[in-house]
């Protein structure tokens, strides 16, 4: 536990997956010895893994506002984004194959849409604080829209979406709301107005290789790919079942905790956001000031190299992400960040971990100006 504790030292990348939740860690080696059995038979082994597989989903659904029977667990947050905008528009081909986004949603909304053959893709921009306004956005919609696409908070910046007044503008319209709640469920409330919702089991502490997939009973939804018998018909193949009771059982004490843990990072993060400028010169804090995520902040660096940024400050001991978070392999500009019309270049995005501490922060704080300097040196700039 010890190697586990000094790894999270300098852990500042929780955005990207938070750190496997200790009551996941306690409950997944016994779910794999009491769950690991057929919840689709009937007979001991096989009812009792159905049991704590349905257990999960109860903690899930209640979770995000959902019925049980609407909730289905998936093997990651991608494949729950791509079932939800695929199996949206497979149920409403008659209405059309127009489809409304927001201009800063997650690679995996944009790269399913655009997949859909002859669909009409439009991106509704954004403020320079990464915010759609729900007038422009209920502007862009069609009779023949067969869905629109906001995220509850963005993964790179940290802005939290104007879900609710964009979801009752949809309705209005008969046109079904899909969600990406990756960043928001375990950390604040999920908002209301969903037509389908897509969550993230390793975003609040539990397992890789588990996501969330709910459909509301009201809403047309049709399987993208051959219907199978498991997972309400919605997500073929057998379940992950120990996945989803770690899952489960790290949301439930995320959710216990949220409250404390976010009363800690906001004060962190405003603290980041208000010494970054005084500390480091042409430098650019984005993201919404205040409708925000309680554990990100983002921020741009004129005349440093991202890629270079992120490696030097990993050898200080850190932990965080540079560039697009979908395209961080290639460090390609951030659509995001391009849509916010903000500076794209040294950006860097710090979101804290349960484990992020003061001194944690306040090392950051110190380590970074020098890091700074030293690559603007070598880049033939002088000063901060």
């Amino acid at each position: 536990m010890r190697g586990v504790a000094n790894s999270l030292r300098g852990y500042l990348d929780a955005a990207s997956t938070e750190p496997l939740h200790p009551a996941a860690r306690e409950i997944l080696r016994e779910a794999y010895d009491t769950g690991w059995a057929d919840p689709a038979r009937l007979y001991g082994s096989a009812r009792r893994a159905r049991l704590l597989l349905d257990n999960a989903r109860e903690i899930v659904a209640a979770a995000i506002g959902a019925r049980p029977d609407e909730v289905s667990f998936t093997a990651s947050g991608t494949q729950a984004v791509h079932l939800a905008v695929l199996g949206t528009i497979a149920a409403r081909t008659r209405t059309g194959r127009h489809v409304v986004v927001s201009a800063v949603e997650h690679s995996s909304v944009l790269h399913a849409a655009a997949s859909v053959p002859s669909a009409e893709v439009d991106r509704v921009p954004v403020d320079r604080t990464g915010l759609v306004d729900p007038v422009v956005f209920a502007a862009s919609l069609r009779p023949d829209t067969a869905l629109a696409c906001l995220q509850a908070a963005n993964h790179e910046v940290g802005s939290v979406q104007p879900v609710a007044e964009v979801a009752m503008l949809c309705a209005e319209r008969d046109v079904p709301l899909i969600v990406d709640a990756a960043q928001t469920v375990g950390r604040l409330a999920v908002p209301d107005g969903w037509s389908v919702l897509a969550a993230s089991a390793h975003k609040w502490g539990g397992p890789p290789g588990v996501g969330v997939l709910a459909v509301r009973r009201r809403t047309r939804w049709r399987p993208p790919w051959p219907e199978d018998e498991r997972g309400a018909g919605r997500v073929p193949g057998f379940e992950n079942v120990p996945g989803a009771i770690a899952a489960a059982a790290a949301l439930r004490a995320r959710l216990a905790e949220a409250q404390e843990l976010n009363g800690v990072h906001t004060p962190l993060v405003d603290w980041i956001r208000a010494r970054i400028p005084e500390l480091v010169s042409d430098v650019e804090v984005v993201g919404h000031p205040t409708r925000r995520l309680p554990h990100i902040v983002t921020f741009s660096c004129l005349y440093v190299d991202g890629e270079a940024l992120l490696t030097e400050l990993d050898r200080e001991g850190f932990a965080v992400s540079s560039g697009s978070s979908c395209t961080a392999s290639t460090l390609t500009p951030s659509h995001v960040l391009e849509a916010m019309g903000v500076l794209t270049h040294g950006n860097i995005r710090v979101s804290l971990s349960r484990t992020t501490t003061e001194e944690d922060v306040a090392r950051f704080l110190h380590v970074l100006p020098d890091v700074v300097r030293r690559l603007r040196a070598s880049a033939g700039v002088d000063g901060l």
